[in-house]
């Protein structure tokens, strides 16, 4: 049942379009608030738990798909929130998912052994419950173009002044649509791609950590912790690389293609352990790799499609990348059973890992190459006047003959 749980949550994920959808058309405030409910009803029915289709229906798509509309938004307004510091506030933000896996999986199992299955799902889902409260604190913002935008309003003269306020009063969310041309976009669908190949091998190694443990003769008081240090690295990653990103010593992409490197060399060495302490050090080392991927690669989308396509990018990269989660788990399964060793699947996620670092460098050397570009067509537009005089005194009698018109 839990794995079934698990597995319908995920696929919750995909209805992230919607989410985002919804996020662009009313506010986050509103979808969050929507998820929270979602995912309390979910857990609330599966309480009466009357049939296996039942907890199917309930625990695990209704409460996904609570989730789904609640992690999105709250994602996309961390974003929006920020500009400068964007890649340590979703370092931040982000670090609750592991205190979430340190804390909360003893506390449900104290909760069915006190209270049942039922009382448990009951209980968890007046929790998610608060997150309904976390909606609420969710102030609308304007839409990041329209931030950015009202920098140049300010420039605007004096007799406009009065409608420059009257647009940034507006809500922008009405004046949006979900961008679904996106898709046509080839640094989206370069990112897209290093979205499926990542997923697919994030999902392998807590999968089969813990049998590849057993597998070296590991007690199985010793095996748990290693669970507890994967989360403990995936906290210190998180945060430290959310604080390096905000230097801005490092362009984000970059950043990203290096820890997703280290990522790779990590899961390849794993499998060389041999007892309980090397293999607790090499867990150590991909859990950290590992949070520091999950706090830029957020940050890099928004860079890659800037901020005004932002919320329908995030829902389609998480609509794309699902597909990866998917086929990740089953495909390394497959290659451990033909092999029959676990130290399988780990080379295959590391292997997978390189691959999407190419496309993250591909993707750079396509950013650049735009740059050039523009660069190259602004520079003969600066040379045609070699004397910046004659093109103010152009320009000013240019308004001078719209003036007239005007009068």
């Amino acid at each position: 049942m839990f794995l079934t749980y698990l597995s319908f949550s995920y696929f919750a994920a995909d209805p992230a379009p919607v989410a985002s959808s919804l996020c662009v058309r009313y506010t986050h405030r509103a979808v969050v608030i929507t998820g929270g409910l979602l995912a309390f009803s979910g857990m609330s029915l599966g309480f009466l738990g009357l049939n296996m289709v039942w907890m199917y229906a309930t625990t695990g798509f209704l409460q996904g798909l609570g989730i789904s509309f609640s992690w999105t938004p709250a994602i996309s307004i961390v974003s929006h929130y920020f500009s400068k510091k964007r890649a340590l506030a979703n370092a931040i933000a982000s670090a609750g998912e592991c205190a979430f896996a340190f804390t909360f999986g003893p506390f449900f199992q104290w909760l069915i052994s006190q209270y049942g299955w039922k009382g448990a799902l009951l209980i968890i889902g007046g929790i998610q419950l608060n997150i309904c409260v976390c909606g609420v604190l969710m102030r609308p913002l304007a839409s990041s173009c329209l931030l950015e935008a009202s920098h140049s309003a300010t420039e605007t003269p004096a007799g406009n002044g009065a409608s420059g306020m009257d647009k940034e009063d507006k809500s922008p969310i009405t004046h949006k649509t979900f961008n679904w041309m996106l898709v046509r976009r080839p640094e989206f669908v370069l990112y897209a791609i290093f979205g499926i190949l990542a997923a697919m091998s994030f999902f392998v190694p807590p999968l089969f950590l813990v049998p590849l443990s057993y597998s070296l003769g590991i007690d199985e008081s010793w095996t748990a912790s290693l669970l507890s240090i994967l989360a403990m690295g995936d906290f210190a990653g998180r945060l430290l690389c959310g604080w390096y990103a905000n230097l801005h010593v490092t362009k984000t992409v970059h950043l990203l293609t290096m820890t997703i490197t280290l990522i790779s060399t990590s899961l390849m060495l794993l499998p060389l352990a041999n007892n309980y302490l090397s293999l607790a050090i090499f867990t150590g080392f991909y859990g950290f790799f590992f949070g520091t991927t999950v706090a830029v690669h957020i940050t890099v989308l928004a860079d890659v499609v800037g901020m005004p396509d932002f919320d329908s990018a995030l829902g389609l990269f998480m609509l794309i990348r699902s597909t990866g989660g998917f086929v990740g788990p089953p495909l390394a399964g497959l290659i451990v059973d033909m092999a029959g060793d676990y130290r399988a699947g780990f080379y295959m996620a590391g292997a997978t890992l390189i691959l999407s670092a190419g496309f993250l460098v591909t993707l750079d050397q396509l950013q650049q190459r735009k740059e050039r570009g523009s660069w190259a067509n602004i520079k003969p537009e600066k040379s045609a006047l070699p004397y910046p005089s004659l093109h103010l005194l152009k320009l000013q009698n240019r308004r001078y003959q719209e003036h007239d018109i005007v009068v």
